[in-house]
C-alpha cells in the first residue's frame, strides 16, 4: 500500500470551477451551485481505497452533522476505470448508497478536476468560505488504517467549526495521506510524486 501526501494546495487559492454529474442523482454539479453556502467542502475519494474505507462511515457523518447548518459538500472520484474498474459510476453510486451520503458525489471521468485541484491522494480534502476561498487542505484526523487512533475527524471538524461560525480556520495544517489517485496511464500530473 503506496502512501501519498496532498499537495497542500496554497490557502487562499478560489475554488477551481468545474462541472460534473453526481452519480446517485445525475444532477449536474458546480462550485456556482453553493455561492450562497458558509463553505464548501469538496473531497476526493473513490470505492476502493482502503484509507477511504477507514474514514468512508465518518464522511457519511460530517455530510449529515454539516449540510444543515449550510456547508455545502461534493465527493468527487477522479481514479481511472481502465486500472480501477472497481471506482466506476456505479459503484460509486452504491457506495453513496450505502453510506447515506446527502451530498453529491460525482466521477471526474477525464481527472481534470481534481488536476485543477492538485488532488494527488483519497482522500483529499479541499475546504472553503463563503467566498469559496480555500482555508483547510489537510488530514481528517490522526487515524489511518491500523494505528489504532479514533476515526473521529478532529483536524476537518475544527476547519469546518470555524468556517460555520465564520472565524479564521488555522493556518497550521497537516497533509492528507492516502492511497494514490490511479492516474490515467501516462497523464500523472507533473506535481504527482514531486
Amino acid at each position: 500500500m503506496v502512501m501519498t501526501e496532498s499537495t497542500m494546495l496554497p490557502l487562499g487559492t478560489v475554488a477551481p470551477d468545474f462541472q460534473l454529474t453526481d452519480v446517485v442523482t445525475g444532477d449536474s454539479v458546480s462550485p456556482a451551485q453553493f455561492a450562497d453556502k458558509k463553505g464548501l467542502l469538496v473531497m476526493f475519494i473513490c470505492q476502493h481505497c482502503p484509507f477511504v474505507k477507514h474514514v468512508e462511515q465518518q464522511l457519511g457523518q460530517i455530510g449529515r452533522d454539516y449540510e444543515p447548518l449550510g456547508l455545502g459538500i461534493v465527493a468527487i472520484s477522479a481514479n481511472s476505470v481502465e486500472t480501477h474498474p472497481q471506482d466506476g459510476p456505479e459503484q460509486l453510486r452504491e457506495q453513496a448508497t450505502r453510506l447515506g451520503f446527502n451530498f453529491p458525489y460525482c466521477y471526474d471521468e477525464t481527472q481534470a478536476v481534481a488536476k485543477t485541484y492538485t488532488a494527488a491522494c483519497t482522500p483529499d480534502f479541499f475546504l472553503f468560505d463563503a467566498n469559496q476561498k480555500l482555508v483547510y487542505r489537510g488530514q481528517l484526523d490522526a487515524s489511518r488504517p491500523g494505528n489504532d487512533k479514533p476515526v473521529d475527524g478532529a483536524d476537518l471538524r475544527q476547519a469546518l467549526d470555524a468556517v460555520i461560525a465564520m472565524q479564521p480556520v488555522a493556518e497550521a495544517q497537516k497533509p492528507s495521506i492516502g492511497c494514490n489517485i490511479k492516474w490515467h496511464p501516462g497523464q500523472e500530473p507533473a506535481y504527482f510524486g514531486a
